[in-house]
C-alpha cells in the first residue's frame, strides 16, 4: 500500500493500484487487509486499473470512531474519487456485503460482482444475535483473542484447528484487527439478506459461490442475484470460500468488459 487518502470523518486509508484501464476496487471480507486481495488484482492489472486498500481498523489505515456502515462507504467514495471517480466493485464474503451497499447507497459504480456473501447462515437469526452479544461483551473487555476465537467459530472451524491457529504466529496479526469483526458484523446486519437494499442497485450484479463451498453460501449468493434487477448468479466448480484467483479473476475480467 504506497498510496493514502483521507476520508469525510478523517481517517487516513491506506490503498494501492496496478494496470490501467477502467479502475476496480477490490473489498476484503473478516479478518483480512487488502493485501488479501492482492494476488487477485494482480490477476486483474492485464486489463483494469486494480486497487486493493485497507478498510478502516486494518493494515495501514487508521480508525475513527464510533464506528458506523455509513463511515465505510464514505471510505469507498474517496476512493472510487481518488482513482478517477467511477469504478467498478468487488467484495469477498462480508466485503461483498458492503460492495452491495456502496452501490444501494448511489455511488459511481458500474458494476458489482461478490463472492459469497454470508448471508442466511444456518441457526438463523438467533445464532446471529447470539454472536453479537458475545462479539460486543469481548471486545468490551479486551478479549480480542475470545473475539476471534468466536468469529472462526461461526465459520464452522473445528475447535481443534482453533486451539492451533492460537499457537500460530498468525494469530497475533488476527488480534490485531479483531475489533473490526464487530465492522463486519455491522454491515451483515444480522446475517438478514438485505433484499429492498440490493432491488436499488440499478447497475449489473454478479454473485459467485464456489461448488464445494456450503449450501447455504450458494443459496445466499442465488438469493442476491435473485434479488438485484439485472443480477446475475455463478458458480465455480470446486471452489470453496478460498477461491482460487486464477479460476474467478477470468469470470470478473469477463463481467467486468461486459
Amino acid at each position: 500500500m504506497d498510496k493514502q487518502i483521507i476520508s469525510p470523518d478523517g481517517t487516513p486509508l491506506a490503498y494501492g493500484r496496478a494496470g490501467a484501464g477502467p479502475a476496480v476496487v477490490l473489498v476484503s471480507g473478516a479478518m483480512s487487509t487488502g493485501g488479501t486481495l492482492a494476488p487477485l488484482a494482480k490477476r486483474l492489472a492485464d486489463r483494469f486499473t486494480a486497487v486493493v486498500y485497507d478498510r478502516r481498523g486494518r493494515g495501514a489505515s487508521g480508525d475513527t470512531p464510533p464506528y458506523a456502515v455509513a463511515r465505510e462507504v464514505e471510505d469507498l467514495a474517496a476512493l472510487i474519487e481518488a482513482v478517477g471517480g467511477e469504478a467498478a466493485l468487488y467484495g469477498v464474503s462480508s466485503g461483498g456485503a458492503l460492495a452491495l451497499e456502496a452501490a444501494a447507497s448511489g455511488l459511481p459504480v458500474r458494476q458489482v460482482a461478490v463472492y459469497e456473501p454470508p448471508f442466511a447462515q444456518p441457526g438463523g437469526e438467533k445464532e446471529r444475535t447470539e454472536y453479537t452479544e458475545r462479539l460486543t461483551e469481548a471486545l468490551a473487555r479486551g478479549g480480542r483473542g475470545d473475539a476471534v476465537e468466536l468469529f472462526l467459530r461461526l465459520t464452522g472451524l473445528a475447535e481443534q484447528m482453533i486451539q492451533g491457529a492460537r499457537q500460530s504466529p498468525m494469530w497475533a496479526d488476527m488480534e490485531t484487527i479483531a475489533p473490526t469483526l464487530a465492522y463486519d458484523d455491522a454491515v451483515l446486519g444480522g446475517g438478514v439478506l438485505p433484499r429492498e437494499r440490493i432491488a436499488a442497485i440499478g447497475v449489473p450484479v454478479l454473485a459467485v459461490a464456489g461448488g464445494a463451498s456450503p449450501d447455504w453460501l450458494r443459496t445466499s449468493a442465488a438469493e442476491i442475484a435473485e434479488a438485484a434487477p439485472r443480477g446475475t448468479f455463478r458458480t465455480l466448480e470446486d471452489q470453496t470460500h478460498m477461491v482460487d484467483p486464477d479460476v474467478l479473476a477470468p469470470i470478473l475480467a469477463e463481467f467486468f468488459t461486459g
